[in-house]
């Protein structure tokens, strides 16, 4: 059975190997009422390596942790601290605008339309 502080350990040593400053690692161990709670804080210039694109390697991370967490029935969560001076930048989600065409003079039938297409499609 894995103990708290194992998560702990699992989740420096994984962080360690994908950062450029693996000595600036550190791992906070809490109990609270959800279960175990760990705390990551690393170097202000490897959060982008740390969350990934879109969070995917966070994710994963969590992912693994909870993995771990299932095999010793406990519920470990994980908490990244964005360290001050941080070069990461969040990416927002851009939704561009479609655009819409200029209505015509003439009115035009959705059937009009969609026969139109499928006689395009012909070769």
């Amino acid at each position: 059975m894995a103990t708290e502080a194992s998560y702990q350990e699992f989740l420096e040593y994984l962080v360690k190997g994908i950062v450029d400053y693996p000595e600036d690692v550190s791992v906070e161990r809490k109990l609270d009422e959800r279960g175990v709670l760990l705390t990551l804080k690393v170097h202000k210039d490897d959060m982008g390596k740390v969350v990934g694109r879109r969070g995917a390697t966070a994710q994963a991370i969590r992912t693994l942790l909870r993995i771990v967490g299932i095999k010793s029935d406990a519920h470990v969560n994980l908490k990244i601290e964005e360290p001050e001076g941080s070069t990461f930048q969040h990416q927002q989600s851009v939704v561009e605008p479609v655009p819409v065409p200029a209505p015509t003079s003439t009115p035009v039938s959705a059937a009009q339309t969609v026969d139109q297409m499928v006689e395009d499609l012909k070769i």
